[in-house]
């Protein structure tokens, strides 16, 4: 199977290391839970963002290169396993 280039999501990733890094200065200058809060809430959505991407990437290249119907069978129920433990 071919692998898949997710570089265009590195500078996501990068954005949400300095959104971690903006949490932990807030947790140590004592901000309020609220605030903490909606930046753990932004983050949290960024990451699922960044899943999607790669999840619907994988379920289209994984599906589309099924070679007959047994193994697209096969491949939709490991997709179904990847899909629920992605908690999209």
């Amino acid at each position: 199977m071919d692998t898949a280039d997710y570089s265009k999501e590195i500078g996501k990733l990068n954005r949400i290391s300095g959104q971690v890094e903006g949490v932990k200065e807030m947790i140590n200058c004592k901000r309020p839970a609220t605030d903490i809060m909606i930046q753990l809430k932004a983050i949290r959505a960024s990451v699922k963002s960044i899943e999607s991407i790669i999840l619907e990437d994988h379920l289209t290249r994984h599906l589309l290169n099924a070679q007959d119907s047994t193994d697209l069978a096969e491949r939709i129920k490991a997709t179904s396993k990847l899909y629920k433990k992605s908690d999209l």
